[in-house]
């Protein structure tokens, strides 16, 4: 247990006698053993409560010893919310605990209040929320606040629901089709506990198959844990765990819910009213009861990454939770990624994948083309630079009755310029920053490009390079390639996914379906043909994870298609011999994650070490960095600016990375808790961002 201290007590100074006064009579002491008239009195049994109070300060980050006044005796309970004086101002906080006595010799003060004696932080949630914490090096009030939802008093009150009844053991048969599947159901329906990374097949029903695992677990009356990434997710694991197991026994929880309804689906869960939860990032901390399965899908996607301090990781945390509460882990996706591989090759997972007969049986015929391809003979497809073999492809999909999945990596019209001899990035001559078409007219002229930086039009552009004056799309957004192949294939419809509007589902008849990556709709019967589009620029970005995140979007469509046995086709805008477009032809996630496990290993980047980011001011980088003792095969590296300059051309912000190995990254999480913790104590006032394994390296 951390040290506990009491909050201050301010007694108000006594009103100064008037000369002219008359003399007052002198006050007695109090006998001893008094009671002073009107004060609180002690509970009768374990008077102290242990106090989490909601201040996100690192060198705060510890309990308090309060007295619990008499009156609050029967509702003061562990795990409820209270009001208490810290610091002479009103705070909430959690209790943790009641004890007999405290440490502390001095006098506390009482508990203000009980907000609400429902238990919402029970011990095993309180466990989990402090090891997060520790794990990133963050504070247990910023982890709560993550944790528990913000209370609905007319929720609160209302009475709880009856516990659902366990469902019949639900028919795995499907998991046959995989190496280990039936092993691992099998231990689920045992509840021995498990840990798997499952690579689901080209056309899988994966909601269903994750509801088949949550079944077996709930049967035997134990609870499960869903996170999949984004809402359209949710909403198809939700129906096919409802259809399973019954409405009454799952429920969904997600950030957009209204703060009533949010409250009640969780108050259900703490109660034990519902033993399956699905949820998107928020649900990972679902305190169910009696867990035997925890799930994430997809753990690659972004969206699994909170952006609240201290940034836990859906996968992480699950981790940390099956490895607890000796349950269940399954890692689940059509790619892989290297965080996954790592947990395989280590041993404390098991892969879960079907045999090369079987996946070629359910994938799609793959055909890369690179940058100098055969463009088709048609005009329109011309225009739109769209490769004969992919025209062929639409054009087969559309006579078997099909629709066509078209996948452009940049919404809008035209995102970005370039030469159009040499195609060198058009830069604006003022501040370098990158061109584009900034849309609409001026006395019916079109608009010149502009900076998207800062804003000035170019309107006598000369390429740096070879002197040309011509300019062209180096992306063509998801609107502009709507309208070119709409013009390519007359007659057929034209339907755009994407952040504006992200559609669910698309009829099974002929269309052509325009998406950015991830906002892929799911076709009945499947797509006919996938159209992969640009390739280089996902392959092109400056990023740590760029290859094995565009296999995963790419792999994340191509599963959408239907098999080649039925004139199933994907075709990829990218070169043959590079080695995500050879994992995308074979099908074969786990040779790639090996890759790239290898090579992360080699530099010396996650997960084979641990990294931590410091941002903020220079003089904020330096002060912690100084203060900042580092673990044996501690290194440091930058710091480096991050592009943003005053008017002086000074930089206002930087990064340095800290990196150590592996196995000293509790020792990296501690220190740099506690170097945060000594710049709180400080009260330093520049701000300053500290992340643990962070996504973006580059």
């Amino acid at each position: 247990m951390s040290s506990s201290e009491p909050a201050a007590l301010w007694e108000l100074p006594e009103k100064p006698s008037s000369p002219k006064a008359a003399p007052s009579r002198a006050r007695k002491p109090p006998k001893p053993g008094a009671k002073a008239k009107g004060a609180q009195q002690p509970a009768p049994e374990k008077p102290v409560a242990r106090i989490v109070v909601d201040i996100p300060l690192a060198h705060l980050d510890r309990t308090f010893d309060y007295l619990v006044p008499e009156k609050l005796h029967e509702t003061a309970v562990p795990g409820c919310r209270v009001r208490v004086r810290f610091a002479g101002q009103l705070v909430d906080g959690y209790l943790i605990e009641r004890g007999e006595s405290s440490e502390y010799e001095r006098k506390l003060a009482f508990l203000d209040r009980v907000t609400s004696p429902e238990p919402v932080l029970p011990p095993s949630l309180h466990a989990l929320c402090r090891a997060v914490a520790d794990r990133y090096g963050g504070t247990l009030s910023d982890v709560l606040r993550l944790a528990i939802p913000p209370r609905h008093a007319k929720a609160e009150g209302e009475p709880p629901l009856a516990p659902a009844a366990p469902p019949e053991a639900p028919d795995t048969e499907a998991w046959a089709r995989y190496q280990r599947g039936p092993a691992f159901l099998e231990a689920l329906a045992e509840g021995k506990p498990a840990n798997a990374v499952w690579q689901a097949l080209p056309g899988e029903d994966w909601p269903r198959r994750l509801a088949e695992a949550a079944g077996s677990v709930a049967a035997r009356g134990r609870g499960a844990v869903l996170v999949v990434p984004d809402h359209r997710d949710l909403t198809r694991v939700h129906d096919a765990c409802a259809a399973l197991l019954g409405e009454a026994a799952v429920v969904a929880l997600i950030a957009g819910l209204g703060p009533a309804e949010r409250y009640r689906r969780w108050l259900a869960v703490l109660r034990g009213s519902v033993r399956v939860v699905v949820g998107t990032r928020a649900a990972m901390f679902a305190p169910v009861h009696d867990p035997g399965l925890f799930v994430v899908w997809d753990d690659g996607d972004d969206l699994h990454l909170d952006q609240h301090a201290p940034y836990p990781h859906v996968r992480d945390v699950l981790m940390d939770r099956a490895h607890t509460t000796k349950s269940s882990l399954l890692v689940g996706g059509f790619a892989r990624t290297a965080e996954a591989q790592l947990l395989v090759e280590s041993g404390w997972a098991q892969p879960v994948l079907a045999d090369r007969a079987t996946l070629r049986s359910a994938a799609p015929r793959v055909t890369p083309v690179g940058e100098d391809f055969d463009v088709a003979r048609d005009e329109a497809a011309r225009v739109a630079r769209l490769p004969a073999v992919a025209f062929e492809a639409a054009r087969q999909a559309f006579a078997a009755g099909h629709p066509t999945l078209v996948q452009v990596p940049r919404r809008g019209y035209v995102p970005g310029l370039a030469c159009g001899n040499c195609r060198t990035p058009a830069h604006c001559r003022r501040c370098a920053g990158p061109l584009s078409l900034p849309g609409g007219s001026i006395d019916g002229q079109p608009k010149p490009p502009a900076c998207r930086w800062c804003g000035v039009p170019e309107t006598a552009f000369r390429c740096p390079a070879c002197g040309s004056v011509r300019l062209r799309a180096v992306i063509v957004g998801a609107k502009r390639t709507a309208e070119e192949l709409g013009r390519a294939f007359p007659g057929i419809p034209v339907r755009t996914s994407g952040a504006a509007e992200v559609l669910a589902s698309v009829p099974g008849k002929p269309a052509l379906v325009v998406c950015t990556p991830g906002a892929e709709p799911v076709a009945e019967g499947g797509y006919g043909a996938a159209l992969l589009l640009d390739g280089w620029a996902l392959l092109g970005r400056q990023d740590l994870r760029a290859g094995e995140e565009t296999l995963r979007r790419w792999m994340a469509a191509a599963a959408l298609v239907r098999p080649s046995a039925e004139g199933g086709r994907v075709v990829v805008g990218a070169e043959a011999g590079l080695p995500v477009v050879q994992a995308l032809v074979r099908w074969d996630p786990a040779w790639h994650a090996g890759q790239e496990l290898a090579e992360r290993r080699e530099l010396g980047f996650p997960p084979s070490m641990r990294m931590a980011s410091v941002e903020g001011t220079p003089d904020a980088v330096a002060g912690l960095l100084a203060d900042l003792p580092l673990p044996e095969s501690g290194e440091v590296l930058g710091p480096v600016p991050l592009g943003e300059v005053d008017e002086e051309g000074n930089v206002e912000r930087e990064r340095a990375l800290v990196r150590v190995s592996r196995s000293e990254g509790k020792a990296l999480a501690a220190s740099i808790h506690a170097a945060a913790a000594r710049r709180d104590a400080r009260k330093a006032t520049e701000p300053i961002r500290i992340q643990l394994d962070p996504l973006d390296l580059i």
